[in-house]
């Protein structure tokens, strides 16, 4: 096995993709993409790529604390596992962290631009590797799936909300301005997905937006979505909801995860997701 090398440059980024798209078998077609999206991250990040024969690891600090750091992918191909590559890559990445000033290591998502929340608890021997390493299981976090095939239809509810003055629209020109009023609302993290997702949609009235659906800041997941708290009743959710699906299904996309819920029971009653996929998050102090 060679030494840990860094591989932020873009030749190193393209052999990272190659490793993540043979390893990640449970996101068959998207590792490629999950490397390119961590390795553009909001602006001030500090983040690395580091690499071995056939392995990879990403790991960035955390925008909120400057005391932790996260390892936000790590990736072994099939037949390069069982001779300590993984190991040796979450040990590289932890001493990277400890550099730049971390006394924690995450393995769980560092929002807004994260592949994960966490481990998938079917990646079964990643989740034994944190915890052979020292890692504690703090918290747990789960998708639902929407399947694609349902009927998606909001045409009656668009005339509905019509004539109650509201007008539902994909954001073009006017993303700035949607992700401006995520950021008063809520936080900059969602008006970072908001602004960089591949789509986004708002309702507003009188010229005062209502609420936003974003999906595609995180490849091929639905997320974030929120309601103004004096327009919640409306049924915004529901249409913001479903015209985003309706577009990653037009994308190609035969299903939709529904990235870190929380509640589970709209997103049932609205498109009939199902919560499937688990996460476990991890954490391990640095000495």
């Amino acid at each position: 096995m060679s030494s840990v090398k860094a591989a932020v440059d873009a030749a190193g980024l393209a052999e990272a993709a190659e490793v993540a798209e043979a390893a990640l078998t449970l996101d068959a077609g998207e590792g490629a993409a999950l490397v390119g999206h961590l390795s553009r991250p909001p602006a001030g990040r500090r983040w690395t790529a580091l690499a071995v024969d056939g392995g990879v690891v990403m790991a960035s600090m955390s925008d909120k604390d400057p005391g932790v750091g996260h390892l936000d992918l790590l990736a072994v191909r099939p037949e390069a596992r069982g001779e300590g590559r993984g190991r040796t890559l979450v040990r590289a990445a932890e001493e990277w962290l400890r550099e730049q000033g971390a006394r924690q290591a995450r393995i769980a998502g560092n929002p807004p631009c994260y592949a994960w929340p966490g481990i998938d608890v079917r990646y079964t021997a990643a989740a034994c590797l944190a915890e052979s390493l020292g890692y504690e299981r703090y918290h747990v976090a789960w998708n639902m799936t929407a399947d694609l095939s349902a009927d998606l239809s909001v045409e009656d509810d668009l005339a509905r909300l019509e004539k109650a003055g509201v007008t539902v629209r994909a954001a073009g020109a006017d993303r700035e301005r949607v992700a401006a009023f995520v950021q008063e609302h809520w936080n900059e993290r969602w008006a970072w997905e908001a602004a960089t997702g591949a789509g986004l949609h708002y309702a507003e009235r009188d010229g005062e937006i209502l609420g936003f659906a974003a999906w595609g800041a995180r490849p091929a997941w639905f997320g974030p979505m929120g309601t103004a708290p004096d327009a919640r009743g409306l049924g915004l959710g529901r249409v913001l909801l479903r015209r985003c699906l309706a577009e990653q299904r037009a994308a190609g996309q035969d299903s939709a995860q529904i990235g870190w819920v929380g509640p589970l029971r709209f997103y049932s009653r609205a498109v009939g997701a199902r919560a499937e996929r688990v996460f476990w998050l991890y954490r391990r102090d640095l000495a």
